[in-house]
């Protein structure tokens, strides 16, 4: 079964609800989902409406064209996508399997709705599993005097192979504002810890040091401001006085590759809305 999705965002104003579904079953299309969310003190709906398109009377081609007069009558942002899409997909990584490894486990078994094109990496240590599942490994190593060099080839490839979406899994290198502006709200990274608590290389033995009661992750999207994306989802995991540095590292990763995956598969099936360095996740 195949399903149209419309994500929108409008100034708040009686009647949208009642006209997208008019529009919807007046031409025989079945809702299978609506969920919807109002920012009360700015005033700005959001929808996130799915419908099956099977016995729609509008085709496919033109659904866009034909909703457009209600887009215009409530200023609506607005797109439209359909179920049958697969996103490509690029996965940056360095030297840190375990985030990696969970998202080709999962885009490899279905779980997760996208067609992994290709790895980059600035290290060579993740060839071996990139290759296990079949994937085209890219080595461009990168530092602060090739950086340019090494972004315009990675840029390459990605309009190459047409990506979609960027999952930074562990990639240990920062993006210039020029990368993040050709893929804005489409590069998706996990960050070790609660932003901004505990920055830096080593949060976990600064956690551990402080003796914090629960650490965890946060995923959001890359913006050129480094650590300061719209956020996407956060979790967290208890540990306690008697959890060692070890201790520490191990369940960092177990939430880290939880909350990068939660955030990948709700971006994927189209399920989050970016407004004022902020999101709306229809999860």
């Amino acid at each position: 079964m195949e399903s149209a999705i419309l994500l929108i965002s409008c100034p708040d104003r009686k009647g949208i609800v009642k006209e997208i579904a008019g529009f919807i079953a007046n031409n025989e299309g079945n809702i299978l989902h609506f969920d919807q969310h109002i920012d009360t003190h700015k005033g700005v709906f959001f929808a996130r409406v799915e419908w099956d398109i099977a016995d729609f009377r509008v085709p496919k081609e033109e659904i866009e064209n034909s909703f457009k007069p209600i887009a215009e009558r409530f200023f609506m942002d607005y797109s439209l996508h359909f179920s049958s899409e697969l996103q490509k997909v690029a996965i940056f990584v360095s030297k840190q399997e375990h985030c990696f490894y969970d998202l080709m486990q999962r885009f490899h078994s279905g779980e997760l709705n996208g067609e992994v094109k290709l790895v980059i990496s600035n290290h060579e240590d993740m060839k071996p599993l990139a290759d296990f599942f079949g994937v085209p490994y890219y080595h461009i190593p990168k530092n602060r005097e090739n950086k340019g060099e090494a972004e315009a080839k990675e840029l390459k490839l990605l309009e190459t192979h047409g990506i979609d979406l960027i999952i930074l899994a562990r990639y240990m290198q920062i993006l210039s504002k020029d990368f993040v502006d050709r893929f804005r709200n489409r590069i998706i990274n996990i960050h070790h810890s609660f932003l901004p608590a505990f920055p830096g290389a080593k949060p976990y033995h600064r956690a551990y040091e402080r003796g914090v009661k629960i650490i965890g992750a946060t995923s959001h999207y890359v913006t050129e401001v480094l650590d300061e994306g719209p956020i996407i989802e956060q979790d967290i995991i208890r540990v306690s006085h008697r959890d060692s540095l070890e201790d520490f590292i191990r369940k960092g990763k177990d939430i880290e590759r939880l909350v990068l995956a939660r955030a990948v598969k709700w971006h994927l099936e189209r399920k989050v809305l970016v407004y004022d360095n902020r999101t709306v996740v229809f999860d």
